[in-house]
């Protein structure tokens, strides 16, 4: 009797210390899968990035937006995984980069700002009205869906910019792997949609 009360005691005492330690959870298909590719338009990319900077500065400013290419991602729709968007602050005297990069936002370090540099002129954020993929229609219609029919891999990159002779905020449409390179270059009006020229 004693024996047996002896060996009932271990199996309990056992059967409790393996009920103590946690179970190794079962790895599944979705939790060993990386993070889905995930894209966007410049506009929804450049209105997160903006909420962000302005817990930076309350008088941030745009000056450029970018798409970035990569080898999943070619721009089509108007749609990149990755874009960048530089800002200023007058109060600060800086500007600082954000990016929106497969959902995520992220920041670079400030920089110095200066008023009178060509390639820091900030625009007033009402004066985006237009996204990357009415830009993107645009341009095919200008020799991009000719372009893309003959050479389908050709990347599609979007600069957002304010030009300064003709007072507007315009949209690149660049196809290729940069402006400097590019097969063409399509710009249409950041306001209104409108063509605005093929650049030579």
């Amino acid at each position: 009797m004693k024996k047996l009360l002896v060996a009932i005691l271990a199996a309990g005492f056992g059967f409790m210390s393996g009920c103590s330690s946690e179970p190794k959870k079962p790895t599944t298909p979705e939790a060993s899968q990386p993070k889905a590719q995930e894209t966007t338009t410049g506009s929804s990319a450049f209105f997160k990035c903006y909420v962000s900077a302005r817990g930076w500065a309350g008088d941030v400013q745009p000056y450029r937006v970018e798409s970035h290419a990569s080898a999943d991602s070619k721009g089509r729709e108007g749609k990149s995984e990755e874009w960048e968007v530089g800002f200023a602050s007058p109060s600060l005297h800086s500007v600082k980069p954000y990016t929106w990069s497969n959902g995520d936002i992220s920041h670079g370090v400030d920089d110095t700002y200066s008023p009178s540099n060509s390639t820091t002129q900030v625009f007033d954020v009402q004066a985006l009205k237009v996204d990357t993929d009415k830009a993107f229609a645009v341009a095919q219609e200008h020799g991009g869906d000719k372009l893309l029919e003959k050479e389908p891999d050709t990347p599609v990159l979007y600069v957002l910019d304010w030009n300064r002779p003709s007072n507007r905020v315009l949209w690149h449409v660049i196809y290729g792997t940069s402006s400097e390179t590019a097969k063409l270059r399509v710009t249409v009006n950041a306001t209104t949609g409108e063509f605005v020229r093929v650049e030579k």
